[in-house]
């Protein structure tokens, strides 16, 4: 049953998420903690760990989050549910490219996606520094001390 909540779950992240990496970490923390997968402190390791090795983040943090939870299979489940989307995206898009730049919607959608995935990453950074530095998280609707 893990096998199919890590497909998923990350099959959802790599579905709803825009800017990279980056952008998804919020999503993913948010989530491997409501699934008590991992605890903020090693979230926090998991993240060391998936910027200091090679490749990309968000699939780094799949394939260790998927490993730590149902082993190989897990972590080659979770990093598939995390690539499927993009890569699905990208062929489609790669057939339509033309045709679809020349819409005027598709370049303000394009322009209205930037500041969102600005605001993603800023709001992830604070969490992560007043969680780091403070020992604050944000459960619930408030600050509370770790």
């Amino acid at each position: 049953m893990i096998y199919l909540k890590l497909f998923l779950t990350f099959l959802e992240i790599g579905t709803v998420s825009f800017g990279g990496g980056y952008g998804m970490i919020s999503l993913i923390r948010e989530t491997v903690l409501a699934n008590g997968w991992l605890t903020e402190a090693q979230f926090l390791n998991f993240i060391a760990v998936s910027e200091s090795t090679p490749g990309p983040l968000a699939v780094n943090m799949a394939t260790f989050i998927g490993a730590s939870q149902g082993g190989v299979f897990g972590s080659l489940l979770a990093t598939l549910g995390v690539v499927l989307p993009s890569f699905v995206i990208i062929l489609l898009i790669a057939a339509l490219l033309r045709s679809l730049l020349k819409y005027a919607g598709v370049s303000a959608f394009l322009s209205g996606v930037r500041p969102c995935v600005v605001a993603l990453i800023l709001a992830t950074a604070v969490t992560m520094g007043l969680s780091t530095l403070l020992g604050l998280t944000t459960l619930g609707s408030g600050l509370h001390p770790n």
